[in-house]
């Protein structure tokens, strides 16, 4: 995939993103224009949140160059596999739905590391704190920041630090200026922007695929029949990469189901990813789990969740489907050294922005592009924001503070925090490798201790702070140890070596280590086994707040939406293409 060396813009590309533009600071301004006096204003947006906003900012939040650049990059080597990344959250979805939404809210925390102070101990509650925002920066923003200006270097011939730099700039004034209202708001014109324009894409390389034809369907059943690899090059690079991609001899590039040893989707995770890290990304990620702490009441909490979930079913359209587009089109990529193959895919979608996009269309794939950027920095530079602000500034030096200090401080760690991530993404480049497999990597890192604590502290009363916090130590030690091991010692089992797999076992650990260690130490007290921080199963009113009709109901929305997973996952689970 040779890129084209200029990007020219016609002067509807022009009007189309400075409209884009326009638009989001006319939102942008009125969401935020109310005085942000108030913690509870700048951090949850009074809790006003609406279902479709909620929603909207949800996804917002979590699409961003990961999926256009690294999510289609890996679809090109991996296959449709990287779709369960999308797909698979029905589980951790369903749960936040059910269990997680009625409990949280009834908790009226901010953050959840003060859930964490509340049911386990104040050292597990800076412990997470600091986690969030390390995270945050190194695994979001930095990652983020490198993608979208590794996308206007490849485009313009920009510089990558400038790129870097004016992204951070423009991307980051919302969530410091007008905190999470500003931010879920303008998200909500965002999402959409995103998927017009990634549709559009997607449309695009299918008609290029049918060649003459000019059809979709055509366009379809030539992209799935390469992609099933079973004559010609693209027989020959799958065989090629097989070893590097799956530890096998040969594998199903239309199949969710892959072999335990492979890179990205060992079959385990289908499952235990759910404990490993969904419930860690969806549930306790103070990023995400913010605008659904800031919706309007619980109705609205689970129906937003609901709509997440349907743009869920659609994101592999957009961020998939073309990366086994550009796999049929430009296999010969694979013949390279693995070292090149991944950073090549990673160009595929400024690849397709230059060859497919005519001029005067252009503005408008910029604009889902910057969207996906400009929306991720907001959510992620926001709740880091709130998290250091009354986690590790408030609680450990300015106990005292106004709520107007509070905001005030928010803002100004907000521009610290953007700076930090700007430096890091200036030196990714020097990683190599996928940058989704760089993000992947960090999420089954950072998420395992933590996921287990907190899935143990809601279900169990009997786990206690001293088994929490040795759990999440320890966890963290063995997550090193693991990398270590796979690092330095050649004949290791090959199974253990997909960070899937080490996310997996960790989590599995820290569950038995908090497990034993709060049977081999005092109960919890009885302010931090209350209904409000742990599930009683007697009175945990999940039934509430489902809507008034069938047709504005909770569950019917839901149930459409886990058949609708049910059936994409029978279709493409190896038995059928």
């Amino acid at each position: 995939m040779e890129g084209i060396d200029s990007f020219p813009l016609a002067w509807l590309d022009y009007v189309a993103f400075g409209s884009y533009f326009v638009v989001l600071c006319a939102i942008g301004l009125w969401a935020g224009r109310k005085e942000k006096t108030h913690a509870d204003d700048y951090f949850l947006a009074g809790r006003t949140l609406p279902w479709y906003v909620v929603g909207s900012s949800f996804i917002a939040s979590n699409i961003s160059t990961e999926h256009f650049i690294g999510m289609i990059g890996a679809a090109f080597v991996y296959g449709i596999c990287v779709a369960m990344s999308e797909w698979g959250n029905v589980l951790s979805f369903s749960v936040l739905i059910w269990l997680f939404i009625p409990f949280l809210l009834a908790s009226r925390v901010f953050t959840t590391p003060e859930f964490m102070e509340k049911r386990f101990h104040p050292l597990l509650r800076q412990m997470f704190a600091l986690l969030t925002v390390v995270s945050n920066v190194v695994a979001f923003l930095a990652a983020v920041l490198y993608g979208g200006g590794l996308a206007l270097q490849s485009l313009f011939g920009w510089g990558l630090w400038f790129s870097i730099i004016a992204l951070a700039v423009v991307a980051g004034s919302w969530a410091i200026y007008g905190g999470l209202r500003s931010v879920a708001w303008t998200d909500f014109f965002t999402v959409i922007v995103m998927i017009v324009g990634g549709l559009m894409v997607t449309i695009l390389g299918l008609l290029m695929l049918s060649g003459d034809e000019h059809s979709l369907v055509e366009g379809w059943n030539v992209m799935i029949q390469r992609n099933q690899a079973q004559v010609g090059i693209w027989r020959e690079v799958v065989e090629q990469n097989a070893q590097n991609c799956a530890r096998v001899d040969h594998y199903n590039r239309l199949s969710v189901i892959q072999p335990i040893t492979h890179e990205t989707n060992p079959w385990p995770a289908l499952l235990l990813g759910l404990f490993s890290v969904s419930i860690w990304y969806n549930v306790i990620n103070q990023f995400m789990i913010q605008r659904v702490l800031g919706a309007k009441n619980m109705y609205h909490a689970r129906m937003g969740i609901v709509l997440a979930g349907y743009m869920k079913i659609l994101m592999p359209v957009i961020v998939v489907v073309p990366g086994l587009i550009l796999f049929a089109q430009y296999p010969e990529v694979m013949q390279r050294p693995w070292s090149e193959i991944r950073g090549e895919a990673d160009k595929g979608y400024i690849h397709m922005l230059q060859t497919l996009i005519p001029v005067g269309l252009r503005g408008l794939f910029l604009a889902a592009l910057f969207g996906a950027i400009q929306s991720t920095v907001n959510s992620v530079l926001n709740s880091t924001a709130t998290v250091f602000t009354l986690d590790i500034y408030q609680r450990l030096w300015n106990r005292q503070a106004s709520e107007t200090h509070l905001v005030r401080m928010g803002m100004a760690s907000s521009v610290v925090i953007l700076i930090i991530s700007i430096v890091i993404a200036g030196f990714i480049n020097r990683l190599g490798g996928s940058l989704f497999v760089y993000i992947q990597s960090l999420y089954a890192f950072f998420a395992p201790p933590f996921g287990a604590v907190f899935v143990l502290g809601v279900l169990w009363r009997r786990i206690n702070g001293p088994g929490a916090v040795v759990a999440v130590i320890l966890g963290f030690l063995l997550g090193i140890g693991m990398k270590l091991y796979v690092q330095f010692v050649p004949d290791h089992v090959a199974w253990i070596e997909p960070y899937s797999m080490q996310g997996i076992v960790n989590w599995a650990f820290c569950v038995v280590v908090g497990i034993t260690v709060s049977l081999l130490t005092p109960p919890p007290r009885p302010e931090q086994v209350t209904d409000q921080l742990t599930f009683n199963w007697q009175h945990l009113n999940i039934f509430s707040d489902l809507g008034e009709r069938w047709y504005t109901s909770v569950v019917t929305w839901w149930g459409l939406f886990v058949v609708l997973i049910l059936a994409l996952f029978i279709l493409f689970s190896g038995l059928f293409l």
